[in-house]
């Protein structure tokens, strides 16, 4: 444990009391709504500026809408180790998603300055705006950017209102042509750290305030119709039927046990279309989604084998036809071992008896894009039985400091490896 550094109970207040700050800037009175490029977005960003002007860093608020705070090390424009995450939200969103990380990255780049560790590298924090993916089609468009792989067609998309994306970044002060300069040079980044709230449950039932990501999860989505024959409720004999209602319900029951046949991987049928609905009509169509996640590409791949096995063999037996359109196909992004490491050396480190449990994560996250500029790990936080994207979200500061006194630990610890 070094000295000089702040303890995980002050770490923690300071975390609170930012995070208090920062999530007064919504688009929705009495909720925290902050979209992309929206009024509330152009005020976060402008006081996590300043934030990052305090904690000592150079900070500017880029041409795709993220902040970018630098604090350079012994070379002038050498590499960087870049702590991040995101401070747009969903809508009605929860106090942590995202923003835990960004105040975790300013509190640690204040730490380090104040107690006088002076890293072999340079130290950044950039704070994303489109991670959510809420207003516009995009993907991490904004880590995409730091990436080099930001997609041009991505400004052509409108929103809700049907405001295209480079209008709306002229208005709130980007500048749509300047997004490609924003790439990253190889080797220009050493490192990306992003500390998050777990978004699930995992920590909270094991009893451990922090965990080690492994991977995020490879993810394919799928529109799914069922069609069989409407018919009257009450004349219908039940061995004549085309019941397309209760073979995709049947459909449903075996991807939950498809899913729960493969470790760590998930399956779910998230929405469920009835045509005709009506009380008195046997359903003549159904549509529905597929959601499948695992940490490994190849059990994603055999999971879509078995669902398309079981569900036609379902189909054929009661006598229904089924069509199913994958339309989402993301391959698992592996966390590199040797941050992994790190971070577990400042677990240890940090004190606690912190076991830094290593675990999968199921949803998508700017690491998941900035792994293909640089090695990049992520540190989970406990959260409150799992809830998250709800204004419900909660998590404690003790967590809060804990994993910021973590995150300081695996910084020096980079820096260590680097002498």
């Amino acid at each position: 444990m070094i000295p000089n550094l702040p303890s995980a109970a002050v770490l923690g207040a300071r975390a609170f009391a930012a995070l208090q700050g920062l999530n007064r800037f919504t688009d929705e009175p009495g909720k925290l709504t902050r979209l992309y490029l929206s009024p509330a977005h152009r005020q976060a960003a402008e006081w996590t500026k300043g934030a990052m002007e305090v904690a000592g860093l150079s900070a500017f608020i880029d041409a795709a809408g993220s902040v970018q705070g630098r604090r350079d090390g012994p070379v002038p424009g050498g590499p960087c180790v870049i702590i991040g995450s995101h401070i747009d939200t969903v809508k009605d969103g929860g106090r942590f998603d995202g923003n835990l990380g960004v105040v975790a990255g300013i509190l640690a780049a204040q730490a380090l300055r104040d107690a006088g560790i002076v890293l072999p590298f340079a130290l950044e924090v950039v704070a994303f705006g489109d991670e959510e993916n809420v207003r516009f089609p995009t993907h991490l468009s904004t880590s995409a950017a730091l990436a080099g792989h930001y997609d041009p067609d991505w400004l052509d998309g409108r929103d809700a209102e049907g405001t295209r994306l480079a209008d709306a970044l002229v208005a709130f002060g980007g500048d749509p042509s300047g997004i490609a300069a924003l790439a990253r040079k190889p080797g220009s980044v050493k490192a990306y750290l992003e500390v998050h709230i777990e978004q699930g449950p995992v920590l909270e039932v094991e009893g451990e305030a922090v965990g080690i990501v492994t991977a995020i999860n490879a993810q394919r989505r799928a529109r799914v119709r069922v069609t069989g024959e409407a018919g009257h409720a009450g004349t219908v004999p039940m061995p004549l039927r085309k019941d397309a209602l209760t073979a995709s319900a049947e459909m449903a029951l075996a991807l939950e046990s498809i899913a729960a046949g493969h470790e760590q991987a998930v399956g779910t049928v998230g929405t469920f279309r009835v045509d005709p609905g009506a009380a008195n009509v046997v359903p003549g169509a159904v549509e529905f989604t597929v959601d499948i996640r695992s940490p490994s590409n190849e059990t994603l791949a055999s999971l879509d084998l078995a669902i398309r096995s079981r569900f036609g063999e379902i189909a054929a037996r009661r006598g229904v036809s089924l069509d199913i359109a994958f339309y989402t196909n993301a391959l698992a992004v592996p966390m590199d071992p040797g941050l992994q490491e790190a971070l577990a050396v400042g677990a240890a480190r940090a004190g606690g008896n912190l076991a830094a449990r290593r675990l999968p994560s199921g949803a998508a996250h700017d690491a998941m894009a900035m792994a293909s500029l640089c090695p990049s790990a992520m540190l989970f936080v406990r959260n409150e039985k799992g809830v998250s994207h709800s204004p419900l979200e909660n998590m404690t500061e003790a967590d809060a400091g804990t994993a910021i006194r973590v995150l300081l630990e695996a910084i020096v610890e980079l820096a260590r490896r680097e002498d």
